[in-house]
């Protein structure tokens, strides 16, 4: 894939794609937690507001001259198309750093993780990345509930998931051509690189969950079908996939720890089987 307006450079040590849909709530939290990172001395932050019928361009704008004042370049693209997977591939348009992070326009960044990112995988060979994920608590007790138990499963306290937050240098980008038209980006990335190739930093970042059961639902039933599509679609890439199952005996454990937040859980994980949502939600 031939990436930017110009040929890689050292002008950048590290580019950020948010894809943005009416984000007016999120934007500016999530840009000024990127202004106080620690390091890279030089980034570029490509925010691509997709379909937003609000305010979360212009937000982004008003956020330049501080990104200047540090050395980084903001660029804040509009398209018409409400859609993340066009935001990627117009983001990746501009992109000019030899370090890729894509970035949840609702994921708060801790001041370490970027600069981590950068230089861990500022390397020749294929590599993706992502930091150590925090999952804040969220306001409704059932989503608290969801919560005790999603924090204990496998897939989240082993590997390097990339909720909200991942990143990829140029060899690895190299390994796909356009975004694909799918449901789940974040899969179909992290699949791209062995176990062995996908790196976690040390430094933390915020990833929220949404609240209430009908969000739940909808978001976990986004994910299973995109996680499927992705086995359906490109079946080579199952060969990397080292995401652990959860025993029986596990969730015997957890029921009998939790049995309020198991229910819940369990609950979710069933409701997800009836009816259908293929789009792309957070359920916000």
């Amino acid at each position: 894939m031939t990436r930017g307006k110009a040929a890689l450079s050292d002008a950048f040590d590290l580019a950020v794609v948010i894809p943005a849909n009416n984000e007016e709530e999120w934007i500016a939290r999530c840009l000024r937690a990127l202004l106080a990172s620690h390091c890279p001395d030089h980034a570029q932050i490509i925010v691509v507001a997709n379909g937003c019928t609000d305010n979360t361009a212009e937000i982004a704008r008003g956020l330049t001259r501080d990104f200047a004042a540090r050395g980084w370049a903001l660029v804040v693209l509009e398209l018409m198309q409400g859609s993340k997977i066009a935001a990627l591939n117009a983001g990746d348009g501009w992109v000019t750093a030899p370090v890729t992070a894509y970035l949840d326009a609702d994921v708060v960044v801790g001041p370490e993780v970027l600069g981590q990112l950068a230089e861990t995988l500022h390397r020749d060979t294929a590599a993706y990345g992502s930091g150590t994920l925090h999952i804040p608590e969220p306001q409704s007790p059932l989503s608290q509930a969801y919560l005790r138990i999603y924090r204990q499963v496998p897939f989240i306290t082993t590997g390097v998931p990339g909720c909200g937050l991942f990143a990829v240098n140029t060899a690895g980008r190299a390994r796909w051509d356009q975004w694909p038209d799918i449901i789940s980006d974040d899969t179909f990335a992290r699949l791209q690189f062995t176990p062995q190739e996908r790196h976690k930093v040390p430094g933390m970042y915020e990833w929220p969950i949404v609240e209430g059961w009908t969000a739940l639902v909808r978001v976990r039933r986004r994910q299973n079908v995109g996680v499927t599509e992705v086995h359906e679609r490109y079946p080579t890439l199952a060969r990397n996939d080292d995401k652990p199952g959860l025993s029986r005996g596990a969730m015997a454990a957890m029921a009998l720890r939790d049995p309020l937040g198991f229910a819940t859980y369990a609950g979710v994980a069933l409701a997800t089987k009836l009816g259908g949502d293929s789009g792309w939600s957070r359920g916000r």
